[in-house]
């Protein structure tokens, strides 16, 4: 009897790797995850994600034929570099999909950057399904967006719709290029709040921590506050020219989603003309995984049932 095939998923992140391996027909047999940043620069987080991918697959899939990869990144992907991934030194200059085609001789690869592919995840089997327009906007180690458009995910003439860790945030940015000028990743982002939190409240913490801190302390009750009001300012921006049908939440900060509805919710009802749904992600922590895995069987040239994303 032959062994089905599978494919991998292959999600790397600013703090961390997560990588899975399923069927054709979406049924997930195995997961892992490596922290991005353990001791070791962007070469050797990609170096130990694909040693931890092989792994996975001699674990779980032994025998099975490697049908497809799919591959999500923080950051713009090509095959000779990464565009776009200021939060993760070095990680720039790799050259990402070589590397990636390298490591799984003569298998299909499909690259995507992590936010696109999560919002495609969300498209296809969450929050997003039936929304035209729609917007995933990716609270995490960093900041960014996706626009989902007459049933895609538009990526942009360059891959960089979305980017918006790049806007400007007064008028006196104008005519300034970003190394001159404090973008909004810097001020609206995990590690943004990670820096100015640990520099304020004088210890290290994680987003995570200012979080929880500000329910029972006033400075870091201050930072969030900052936080939340330079994103919905952003948000209801966005929305005011987009006029999306549902706005979906996702990445690492939304497990603080109790602190940040409110002031997201009352900015979109008070700036914009069509105050649009407002959700959490279905899949809210490991939508780029998915995404990665529809994109490996993509590349495997099968198509996922609706089913699919119950067994993913």
């Amino acid at each position: 009897m032959v062994s089905a095939p599978v494919v991998l998923g292959l999600d790397f992140g600013g703090t961390k790797i997560a990588i899975a391996v399923a069927e054709l027909s979406g049924r997930r047999l195995g997961t892992t995850t490596i922290e991005s940043r353990d001791g070791g620069d962007a070469a050797e987080a990609l170096a130990r994600g694909l040693t931890s991918a092989h792994e996975l697959l001699a674990e779980v899939a032994p025998g099975q034929a490697l049908a497809g990869v799919g591959a999500a990144t923080l950051g713009i992907p090509y095959d000779d570099r990464v565009e776009l991934a200021p939060t993760f030194p070095g990680w720039g200059e790799l050259p990402f999909g070589r590397l990636i085609r390298d490591a799984f001789p003569g298998v299909p690869v499909r690259l995507a950057t992590d936010v696109k592919a999560a919002a495609a995840a969300e498209l296809r089997w969450g929050e997003l399904t039936g929304c035209d327009p729609g917007l995933y906007v990716n609270l995490g180690t960093g900041l960014a967006i996706a626009i989902v458009a007459g049933g895609t995910v538009i990526t942009g003439a360059n891959g960089a719709s979305g980017e918006i860790g790049y806007n400007l945030r007064t008028a006196a940015d104008v005519w300034t290029e970003p190394a001159g000028r404090t973008i909004l990743e810097h001020v609206v982002s995990g590690q943004a709040l990670e820096t100015t939190g640990s520099a304020r409240l004088g210890r290290p913490v994680t987003a995570a921590d200012v979080f929880t801190m500000a329910r029972t302390e006033p400075d870091a009750a201050i930072l969030t506050e900052q936080f939340s009001r330079e994103l919905a300012l952003h948000l209801a921006n966005l929305t005011i020219a987009l006029d999306p049908a549902r706005i979906v939440v996702g990445g690492g900060l939304v497990r603080s989603w109790d602190q940040l509805e409110t002031g997201l919710r009352r900015a979109l009802d008070a700036a914009v003309p069509f105050p649009p749904d407002l959700a959490v992600a279905r899949f809210p922590a490991d939508a780029p995984l998915i995404g990665a895995l529809a994109l490996g069987v993509e590349a495997a040239g099968a198509v996922l049932g609706a089913h699919a994303f119950g067994q993913l």
